[in-house]
């Protein structure tokens, strides 16, 4: 039986191939959408799924709290205190292992002494049971010593081979920016496994205790309060639960860091969270590397979904407007003693083969764009990978097939429903819907999703435009940052400021508006509360390099040298938020700095600038002065921007030998954030508005095919009884065009109320206007009566005696 319907499924198809093929393309365009999201989730969860031990390592993540103990942080931080460590393995029972991966020894460059080689890495330090914990293979090495010792490192195969060749390298030496020199112990083995810390050399541990001593590292392995530098992960013992040491945690917070009376210092408590969970996960603060929030899944398959819908809607619609030709088979098959099951099961049966074909045709789709989602920002950061396996395969055929049911099981609940003795009495007595207008309610829907699509992508556009061209408040423009990666600022400063091209140079702790962002709280000295400020650290030079004007007071001054450390510079944000009547008032006045509870006096006011992303409001800003904490310079030159490039790079030769520069134009940088932000969603909406019009017109032509085919002998009587081309056409169109008519009425309200819940959300944001509006409305109107008028002109212009020889 089931062979019997697959063979009358196939006949039909081809029988009807303009119709199937309008089927086919529609569901295998959506198709291809929602198996790359498939792909993408099949992906993400294979992240640690290697791990034998996986259902007993977790992550200790933090989160704040206040005096009272109380949450009062809306994310965890993935981060914690280094010391943790030391304090669960020696006074608690219930943990096999207990490890930390702090962070200091990645973003700089790992160079072979005996050779001209740099390669960036991406690496931290770890503590020697990483691999244990983890489950990490050696090529050379032995895993059990291999960290041990004070500068030692252990290289992924991949670093390996860049630096090395294919030679065994333990015992070679590499320099690592900033950390001293290391000797290789281990080598890990090439993998096809997938874990959310990512790296490409860890050195050991013990080597930050020595990085401590000499002052290169600030405290942070016996810091209770050190939330923020490293992490940790703790491997149950066999047969112990998360409820058997959770109470530990509270017990160590209550020891360590409820203890702590100073008011000003931030306090945490702690919370463990499975590696299976992860990624895909929740949002966190602070995390060790990408990983895929549940929010960016829920978002794309949300926009899978309706692009899927609109092609189902598309089958539905014209199963249903092609069933009177179909009528007299089904009474016919009724007649012979076909049951009303088993016509339903034979419609059911064709959707899902044109589904399974559909599949085919996606497949092929789906490999033609996959080198494009590669190109897509996130797709690099979060380093997903669309490959098949049997496993996604089978995925795939399942869905087709829930796809083919949920296409074709309204249709084929109509047609099986057909009385034999009218169908075969009269096809005019044969009504389908005609009160409740599906067919043009389906159609509304379709294209109102098209315009809201549309219209989403133009607004998404249009804002990612305002944040390209926006005022910032100080001048991008000729001004190249240099990340230092360890390097002296002072040193570099003073080589770059020799070269007449060199206008001016500043050390700072970032680039403004870029999306970083550092926060702590000020307040005057009689003031109750905190006030939560940004901050950044910035040398004398500052204020001249970005071109902000000085509204009061005084900046920074070198010859005020380490003094300048007592004085912050705010901005008029922050004149208001201290209750200040104006800004000379404030001058001179002092504050207090909650993380050490120093005092500080203000000892100038500047113009307010977006010094924070475009998506907030502008904020109080605390300027303070700490060049030796650079992690950036800044470098204004008079020229070219290709022999400002060479004199950096001169500059940072005579500095810093050997390592390599990395150097961007400030603009570029600012400009990269928000495009990496929004660049990819509104390619991402762009393309789905495409596709939501191109299936919504396909529907459509389908739909003005069939019905001019039925109604061509009453068009060719009309032509014959007078009317003209002119007037035909308005007549098939009108009722089409009546449609798009109400789908703008219901897409357009529905646009602008889901676009300003987000549009909301961003200080500085576009507004939907009429010209925005009018654009949307356009594409969709010039769209469908392409559609429309490809079919009423043919209609239009047929042959009379074509259609009316019959008669």
């Amino acid at each position: 039986m089931i062979r019997n319907y697959i063979q009358v499924a196939i006949r039909n198809l081809v029988r009807n191939k303009f119709f199937s093929a309008i089927n086919i393309f529609g569901l295998a365009v959506s198709m291809t959408i929602c198996m790359a999201i498939i792909m993408l989730v099949a992906d993400q969860m294979q992240y640690d799924r290697h791990n034998t031990k996986r259902n007993r390592i977790f992550r200790v993540n933090t989160f704040a709290v206040n005096e009272k103990g109380e949450d009062r942080s809306s994310l965890d931080n993935a981060s914690s205190p280094m010391t943790l460590r030391q304090e669960l393995l020696e006074n608690y029972t219930g943990f096999e292992k207990v490890v930390r991966i702090r962070r200091g020894f990645g973003n700089g460059w790992l160079e072979f002494e005996n050779q001209d080689v740099n390669i960036p890495v991406k690496g931290f330090f770890a503590d020697p049971e990483i691999f244990d914990v983890l489950e990490y293979e050696f090529r050379y090495g032995n895993p059990r010593t291999a960290l041990q010792e004070p500068y030692t490192v252990v290289l992924t195969q991949k670093a390996a081979s860049k630096l090395f060749n294919e030679e065994n390298p333990i015992g070679q030496t590499i320099k690592v920016g900033g950390v001293g020199t290391y000797t290789v112990t281990g080598v890990l083995k090439e993998t096809e496994n997938k874990s959310h810390i990512f790296f490409e050399a860890l050195g050991s541990m013990a080597s930050v205790k020595s990085l401590e001593a000499e002052g290169k590292f600030g405290k942070s392995l016996d810091d209770w309060l050190n939330f923020w530098n490293g992490w940790t992960y703790v491997l149950l013992e066999e047969g112990r639960e998360v409820r058997d040491v959770e109470p530990y945690f509270e017990k160590i917070y209550q020891q360590h860091i409820a203890t702590v009376t100073d008011p000003n210092v931030f306090k945490a408590k702690f919370r463990l969270q499975s590696i299976n969970d992860v990624t895909p996960g929740r949002l966190v603060n602070n995390p060790i590397g990408p990983s895929l929030p549940w929010a960016i899944v829920y978002f794309l398959s949300g926009l899978a979904a309706v692009i899927m819908l609109t092609s189902c809607f598309n089958f539905t619609n014209l199963s249903i407007a092609r069933s009177l030709r179909r009528a007299k088979e089904i009474g016919v098959r009724k007649v012979a003693g076909a049951a009303r099951w088993q016509i339903f099961m034979q419609f059911l049966s064709e959707s899902v083969v044109v589904a399974l074909c559909s599949l085919v045709l996606a497949f092929f789709l789906l490999i033609f764009i996959k080198p494009l989602l590669l190109q897509l920002t996130l797709v690099r950061v979060f380093m997903w990978n669309f490959e098949t396996n049997y496993a996604v395969l089978a995925v795939f055929m399942v869905f087709a097939t829930v796809v083919g049911i949920l296409a074709g099981f309204f249709p084929a609940v109509v047609l099986s429903g057909f009385q034999p003795v009218k169908v075969l009495k009269s096809l005019t007595t044969v009504k389908l819907f005609s009160k409740m207008g599906m067919r043009k309610a389906l159609l509304v829907s379709q294209f109102s999703i098209s315009l809201i699509f549309i219209l989403s992508a133009l607004v998404m556009y249009r804002q990612v435009e305002l944040f390209l061209t926006k005022d910032y408040g100080f001048n991008m423009k000729d001004n190249i940052m240099i990340r230092l990666n360890n390097t002296s600022a002072q040193a570099l400063k003073s080589e770059l400021l020799k070269y007449p091209n060199v206008q001016n140079v500043t050390a700072s702790s970032h680039v403004p508006s870029a999306g970083v962002e550092w926060g702590n709280e000020f307040k005057k000295t009689e003031d109750p509360d905190w006030t939560s400020f940004s901050y950044y650290l910035v040398d004398e030079d500052y204020l001249k390099n970005m071109e902000v004007a000085l509204v009061a007071g005084n900046f920074f001054a070198a010859a005020n040298g380490e003094s300048n450390k007592n004085f912050i510079v705010i901005n008029e944000e922050a004149v208001k938020a201290l209750d200040f009547k104006t800004a000379a008032e404030a001058v001179g006045e002092e504050v207090m700095y909650r993380p050490d509870s120093s005092r500080k006096v203000i000892a100038g006011v500047v113009k307010d600038y977006n010094h924070q992303m475009l998506m907030s409001k502008l904020g109080p800003l605390a300027l303070m002065w700490h060049d030796s904490s650079a992690n950036l310079l800044q470098v204004r030159y008079t020229g070219t921007e290709a022999s400002a490039s060479k004199t950096i790079e001169k500059a940072w030769s005579v500095v810093n030998p050997g390592l390599k520069v990395d150097y961007k134009l400030v603009e570029s940088e600012i400009k990269l954030f928000y495009n990496t932000l929004f660049g990819d969603l509104v390619d991402v909406l762009g393309v789905v508005a495409a596709l939501a019009i191109m299936i919504s017109c396909l529907g459509l032509l389908g739909m003005a095919t069939y019905t001019i085919e039925t109604r061509m002998r009453e068009i060719s009587i009309r032509k014959v009884l007078g009317s003209s081309d002119q007037a035909l056409v308005i007549l098939l169109s009108k009722g089409f065009l009546k449609i798009l008519l109400v789908a703008i009425a219901i897409g357009l309200p529905a646009a602008w109320f889901i676009n300003n819940l987000w549009l909301e959300l961003i200080a500085y944001h576009t507004e939907i206007g009429v010209t925005l509006a009018l654009t949307g409305i356009l594409i969709l109107l010039l769209l469908g009566a392409i559609t429309i008028g490809s079919q009423t002109l043919r209609a239009a212009f047929t042959n009379l005696v074509d259609n009316l020889k019959g008669e």
